[in-house]
């Protein structure tokens, strides 16, 4: 049986007043007092009242829904991104309707091809690896619904965005192998082009070139975010003749990989090569050795990108803003030679 929840007007008989009472009351306009609105209030939570989205949507043009587009959500990362979105969300009365890509160009295009944008509110999305997205979320902006990225940007459009500090993050992780005896550091990364792959790139070769360290090309590998890429780029990076004593990871799960097959290889994981990967996924202190890395603020972030998708869609003409939050380096057994 389906719960009864209570009306505006089952308050207003309540409390004998008139139902436009009741209404102003619960929407705190400047007309109702603050004894009206106290005593409107307490009997909205005796009788279990539940505001109508639906109905006042047909009125302020407001669904109080929110889309959310991942590339995954099996994984530490986004998982924990979506929780600090739901704690943003839930709290200001919206729902969310989550759409998961499978990092899959294709399927990210049709998802925001199909949806229905008058059921939703705005939009939070971090874009898959390989999509050349700017296009068709321009058309949505333009069509003026309210967009914010995260983690994965859009690089060349105007809207607000919310990233980890990628370029800092991935410097310090560098450093670090550096001031613990490696000299001689690879980098295995995500697909070329992404934002956040390009600002660690660029933090791993301008530590290596301030400390006058050698860049070698073969010693950067471009592939996937998953952890057998992780396990295949660390086999090939061991095929060089020219092998390097320690790899940087773009995230936990490509660190992970690399560990797993240079136990595989009987390559002592510390004493032989140092690793650090880049997220603090938990599997990063469980796995032997445990793995130095960057701990990436998720939860923030997903908060951050929510409260700015809610000031655009309460603000017509809000100001984009850009949000970099920082990393903090956590050292474990992986990166110590000893």
């Amino acid at each position: 049986m389906r719960r009864h929840y209570a009306t505006i007007k089952d308050i207003a008989y309540a409390l004998s007043i008139s139902v436009s009472t009741v209404s102003r009351a619960l929407r705190d306009t400047h007309d109702v007092n603050a004894d009206t609105r106290k005593m409107v209030l307490e009997m909205a939570a005796k009788l279990n009242y539940k505001p109508n989205f639906n109905a006042t949507g047909l009125v302020k043009n407001s669904t109080h829904n929110l889309a959310v587009i991942l590339p995954a959500i099996t994984n530490y990362y986004f998982s924990t991104v979506f929780t600090g979105i739901q704690e943003v969300a839930y709290s200001n009365g919206y729902n969310l309707i989550l759409y998961v890509t499978n990092d899959d160009a294709a399927r990210e295009e049709n998802i925001v091809r199909n949806l229905s944008f008058s059921s939703l509110d705005g939009l939070l999305v971090s874009v898959s690896s390989k999509a050349d997205a700017s296009h068709y979320f321009q058309e949505i902006i333009d069509d003026g619904v309210p967009v914010v990225f995260f983690d994965r940007v859009v690089e060349n459009i105007r809207t607000s965005k919310v990233m980890q500090d990628d370029y800092n993050g991935a410097y310090e992780a560098t450093v670090h192998l550096i001031r613990n005896g490696y000299r001689k550091i690879a980098h295995i990364t995500g697909p070329a082009g992404l934002t956040l792959t390009e600002a660690r790139l660029q933090g791993y070769l301008d530590a290596l070139q301030r400390h006058k360290l050698a860049v070698r090309k073969k010693w950067i590998i471009h592939s996937g975010f998953s952890q057998q890429s992780g396990e295949e780029d660390a086999r090939q990076l061991w095929k060089l003749n020219d092998k390097p004593d320690a790899v940087f990871a773009v995230n936990d799960r490509k660190g992970i990989g690399a560990i797993i097959s240079f136990k595989q290889l009987a390559v002592q994981v510390g004493k032989e090569i140092g690793i650090i990967g880049f997220t603090n996924d938990p599997m990063s202190s469980i796995i032997s050795p445990s793995l130095s890395t960057i701990a990436e603020p998720a939860f923030e972030i997903g908060q951050r990108s929510c409260q700015l998708l809610l000031n655009h869609i309460r603000k017509k003409h809000f100001i984009p803003e850009e949000v970099i939050l920082p990393g903090r380096l956590i050292v474990r057994e992986s990166s110590r030679r000893s």
